[in-house]
């Protein structure tokens, strides 16, 4: 049976130990040395993207990066280090496995299980992505991840993941094309073995989020996870 997740105060979590830099534009958080890809494959849009277009090119058919689609700097400038901690140390956080289809081993990291009676004064300050899949519902859940930690390929619904703090890289494959990993291999030891033997066209489309920006990925698409740094973000699941 799989071990129940490990629950910390915010406070007594590594990632955010005492003495890191507060100044920005990193929040206080930590910077990290795990590499970013060499050129994104994955289609960048801007403000200028419509509904419209954004149904008719991306929804249904492959990611996209949008940038200045939301301007969340007041819910960044409440996810500083100093002010998460000020507001929220004391707090009970539920530590999630990385791994979706083991438990044996892996990083364990803050992503979801929110109670939002005690984080709604945070996320009431969030601005979510404007767009919206026909029929869908969303669902947000709210992250802290050190680096070199992540999530190894799995797929569900569609949905949107914006980064405040940090930088996190994403690797994405289309439904038909399953990507070779093993199910207790961390992001990081696959990028490290699997990745580099890949040939051209097995390669997955990759890109690195920085703050502000937002990566959405359409209906089961294989997407795995690396954190750069200590990374904060936030998702929005479209149920």
């Amino acid at each position: 049976m799989a071990a129940a997740p490990r629950l910390l105060p915010l406070l007594l979590l590594g990632w955010v130990r005492p003495g890191a830099c507060t100044d920005p534009p990193d929040g206080g958080w930590l910077a990290g040395t795990v590499p970013e890809e060499p050129r994104c494959t994955v289609e960048r849009a801007d403000a200028s993207l419509t509904y419209s277009l954004f149904l008719q090119r991306f929804a249904f058919s492959r990611p996209v990066i949008l940038g200045g689609v939301t301007d969340n700097s007041a819910f960044r400038a409440l996810c500083t280090r100093e002010k998460l901690l000020a507001a929220f140390g004391p707090f009970p956080v539920r530590l999630s496995t990385a791994n979706t289809y083991s438990y044996r081993k892996d990083t364990l990291y803050f992503f979801g299980d929110n109670n939002f009676t005690e984080w709604e004064p945070l996320f009431q300050h969030y601005v979510p992505p404007p767009f919206r899949i026909p029929g869908t519902s969303p669902a947000y859940s709210f992250g802290i991840a050190g680096s070199g930690s992540g999530v190894p390929f799995h797929w569900h619904g569609p949905g949107f993941s914006e980064v405040i703090f940090g930088r996190k890289r994403w690797f994405l494959y289309p439904p038909e094309q399953t990507p070779h990993f093993h199910p207790n291999e961390s992001t990081l030891a696959w990028l490290q073995h699997t990745y580099p033997a890949l040939p051209p066209a097995q390669r997955p489309l990759e890109c690195t989020l920085r703050p502000g920006e937002v990566l959405y990925f359409p209906d089961r698409w294989w997407h795995a996870t690396l954190n750069l740094d200590t990374s904060v973000f936030i998702s929005t699941f479209l149920g």
